[in-house]
């Protein structure tokens, strides 16, 4: 097709808003596959380049072990069984063994790789932490499709880190980078459909459909990455994803437009005004406390379960199925029900959902019983982040300037707080106390939490709005549009 035969398809394309939406799905499903697909691939990799190969040089001379018998745990060692719900150290042969069962020996190093994974996962998130504020003010002043090809570019060079990269050092820096480019991807991303879909069910149903993309993500990560890195090698999955960023980059240069800027960011509310906001504070703390359980879970399931379970490998990324499928179900199905039935709501109940859930993890003494306390877990959170996200939006319409960059920076900086806190901390509480308190302290303080929602029930809009709304409405369409949201709202309250 000629250059001039193809700009009208690319001005429809530009200018629709289902394509806007199809960019962020893509560009969050891709930031969420890599996010997941290191969950198990990173213990066992750890295990086998370091624990193994040093126990190996220290004792070259014993005879290779022979076969394991088929269905038997990868890196297990005939003769060295473990007790049931624990580790056999090199020697204790008074341990009773576990029959048919076999574990990773080694027990100190998976102790102290609580620790070291934790802090590796929590990297991303920490520099998305501390980054996402910048991005903000950065979408504020230059527009969202600038920063969201960048977050593609820089996304793409930390998939190619992953796949060569061979030592811890070098994987904390590739995790690292990825929260550059999750940074720029996340922030832009919704605050740009923010701006595209201003009727406010609309887009409570758009950024269910994004969320969606986090959730497939979610979905397919984990266990994507243990079926490869058993059947396949280390690199494969990061090849294959870089080769799906590389068509997420075309996709994004068709359809967004980088030259230009965004043209309601001018009169934007600062950052620090909206981090003075209570009930964003409100908001922002759901999304974060109820991310926490599961940010806490990615390092700390696996290895508890190597050490309970003795599970093969393929099992520690599907471990994580249950919740990724009920997230995806959640988002799309609160996107739509959340405004019907009250987004305080909503979040409220997932939050209570979210710490019931996380009390229960301990309970499963196999990978079948984690199935019903991680589906509970992803269906929750799923409940909440559907209801959270269009609630920035709507806040800031109804409180402050509609310019979306900086709230959106603040969900996300509430979101990678969990991230950054929940794996961080999650190695050394359990390294103190144990896997079952670590669960019990997330869990209550969930649960806690909760009844602070309340607050999003009814906000009120600030005076000076609600004397614009009043007086532009006819001349301005979107104002109308929020207007009739708050018309709406003791409707609601009245159903509920």
């Amino acid at each position: 097709m000629s250059p001039a035969g193809s700009q009208p398809w690319l001005a429809s394309g530009r200018a629709s808003p289902r394509l806007v939406l199809a960019v962020v799905f893509v560009a969050l499903l891709l930031d969420n596959i890599l996010l997941t697909v290191v969950v198990p691939i990173v213990p066992a990799f750890l295990y086998s380049t370091e624990y193994e190969a040093a126990e190996s040089s220290a004792s070259p001379a014993l005879p290779a072990p022979p076969p394991t018998a088929p269905g038997a745990p990868p890196f297990s060692r005939p003769g060295t069984t473990a007790p049931a719900g624990g580790f056999t150290s090199p020697g204790n042969g008074s341990s009773p063994p576990a029959p048919g069962r076999g574990c990773l020996r080694g027990g100190e190093f998976l102790a102290q790789e609580n620790t070291r994974v934790g802090l590796l996962f929590a990297s991303k998130a920490l520099v998305q932490l501390l980054l996402n504020p910048w991005v903000g003010l950065l979408t504020n002043r230059i527009g969202y499709h600038i920063p969201m090809f960048l977050g593609f570019t820089i996304m793409f060079l930390s998939t190619v880190m992953f796949a060569f990269s061979g030592t811890y050092t070098l994987l904390l820096l590739a995790r690292a980078l990825q929260g550059v480019g999750s940074s720029f991807s996340s922030v832009a991303g919704l605050g740009l459909l923010a701006s595209v879909y201003t009727d406010d069910s609309q887009r409570g149903r758009a950024m269910g459909i994004a969320l969606g993309g986090l959730a497939l993500g979610v979905l397919v990560g984990a266990p994507f990455g243990s079926i490869m890195y058993q059947f396949v090698g280390k690199a494969s999955p990061f090849l294959v994803l870089a080769f799906l960023a590389l068509l997420d980059g075309a996709l994004q240069l068709c359809i967004l437009q980088p030259s230009r800027g965004s043209p309601e960011s001018a009169g934007a509310t600062p950052l620090p005004t909206l981090l003075r906001d209570p009930y964003i504070l409100v908001a922002a703390g759901a999304l974060c406390f109820s991310n926490m359980g599961v940010a806490m879970l990615e390092p700390t399931l696996p290895i508890w379960m190597l050490q309970t379970m003795c599970p093969p490998q393929w099992q520690l990324g599907m471990a994580f199925l249950p919740a990724s499928i009920s997230y995806l179900i959640g988002t799309n199905l609160f996107g739509v029900l959340a405004n019907r039935m009250g987004r305080w709501l909503c979040s409220m109940i997932g939050m209570a959902v979210v710490g019931i859930s996380l009390l229960c993890v301990p309970l499963a003494t196999n990978i079948y019983g984690l199935i019903g306390p991680n589906a509970g877990l992803g269906f929750a959170i799923g409940m909440v982040d559907s209801s959270m996200m269009p609630t920035m939006a709507y806040l800031v319409d109804l409180r402050h300037a509609s310019a979306y960059g900086a709230v959106y920076a603040i969900a996300d900086v509430a979101f990678c707080a969990g991230f950054a806190v929940g794996p961080s901390t999650a190695g050394a509480v359990v390294r103190a106390l144990g896997f079952p308190w670590l669960m019990a302290m997330v869990g209550a303080l969930n649960v806690a939490y909760a009844p602070l929602c309340l607050a999003l029930r009814s906000p009120p809009a600030a005076q000076e709005k609600m004397a614009i709304l009043s007086q532009e409405c006819p001349m301005h369409p979107k104002s109308c549009t929020l207007k009739e949201a708050q018309r709406e709202l003791p409707l609601t309250e009245e159903v509920e």
